[in-house]
């Protein structure tokens, strides 16, 4: 039996202990089930109840969803983060995530902005956290779920109904928060590939000096400027990572010089990765600027600026 079967097995196990009671109007009936299943209802039991299943960095794709497991059958309540009063879907999958070390956001919009966006449902992996945009009345992410495979997710779904399994549908936005498993070193590009690019010492230097991704680095010089050091757009932006003067000005880089330019690049993208918590949100910050990421709760609407990060991703991907 594999994770994700074996996975399903043991929620629907839980299912058929806790649905009956949790269906029932009586708050108190609840709160005896809750009692029985070890929910107390202070996020410090839960946080300290893993059994070492998963902490911090190891926490694994079915650790996730093992976590996750332990409250189907609680009964959903809107701006709920007690499970044994209830739950949200942002207070679910925040709670799950505590559990194993990992703090989220509190809201769905919010938890929607955070570690890697993955590019579509066929390359989810179980533990992913899925977003939807459910309400026509207010515009962004406004319900969240747990991927657990085979086209399922764990969700508190609305008024009503409980933490249950459920078909995953469509979802908006798909972001995997699980820290990479591969060590850092392997992660982060050499720049060992990026022979024959303009300035690829400059981008490797940078790299090791930063932690940063050096085939990222050249992508964005090259969707910036086309390598040109000399290069000064419309609205103003000059250098071959063509900075804005008083973003330059902020860095203290001097944006006509290659090697203060391309330094200047990689503390900013750092800075934005480690603000916006990716570097697909990096890369929509530095095209359209952080405030307008942090309002959109992800990759802002614009044309531009979303036809910016395909293109530097793919370039990135074709320097590796």
């Amino acid at each position: 039996m594999d994770g994700v079967t074996a996975a399903q097995s043991r929620i629907a196990e839980i299912q058929q202990r806790f649905i009956p009671r949790a269906a029932t109007s009586a708050s108190s009936g609840w709160a005896s089930a809750a009692a029985a299943a070890g929910l107390s209802g202070t996020d410090t039991d839960h946080a300290t109840a893993t059994g070492g299943t998963a902490t911090g960095g190891t926490a694994s794709e079915q650790g996730v969803v093992s976590a996750a497991m332990k409250y189907v059958g609680v009964p959903y309540r809107w701006g709920g983060t007690d499970p044994s009063t209830g739950l949200d879907c942002s207070g679910f999958t925040q709670l799950v995530y505590k559990n194993l070390g990992i703090d989220l956001p509190r809201t769905s919009s919010q938890q929607a902005t955070t570690g890697q966006a993955v590019a579509s449902l066929a390359d989810a992996r179980p533990g992913d956290l899925v977003f939807f945009d459910h309400s026509p009345s207010r515009p962004g992410v406004d319900h969240v779920g747990i991927y657990i495979g085979d086209h399922q997710m764990l969700a508190a779904p609305q008024e009503g109904e409980t933490v249950k399994v459920q078909s995953v549908g469509h979802p908006t936005v798909i972001r995997r928060v699980l820290p990479a498993e591969t060590s850092a070193a392997a992660a982060t590009s050499t720049g060992a590939s990026l022979a024959g690019v303009p300035y690829a010492n400059l981008f490797t230097s940078a790299a090791a000096r930063y932690g940063v991704d050096a085939s990222l680095l050249a992508a964005v010089a090259s969707q910036e400027s086309g390598f040109d050091a000399g290069a000064v757009s419309a609205a103003g932006a000059q250098g071959l990572m063509q900075f804005m003067p008083a973003t330059a000005k902020g860095l203290g880089v001097n944006p006509s010089d290659p090697a203060s330019s391309v330094d200047g690049a990689a503390r900013y993208l750092l800075q934005l990765t480690r603000e916006l918590g990716s570097a697909d949100l990096a890369l929509a910050a530095y095209n359209a600027g952080p405030g307008n990421v942090r309002r959109y709760g992800g990759i802002p609407p614009f044309d531009e600026t979303q036809n910016y990060v395909r293109a530097v991703m793919r370039k990135a991907e074709a320097y590796r």
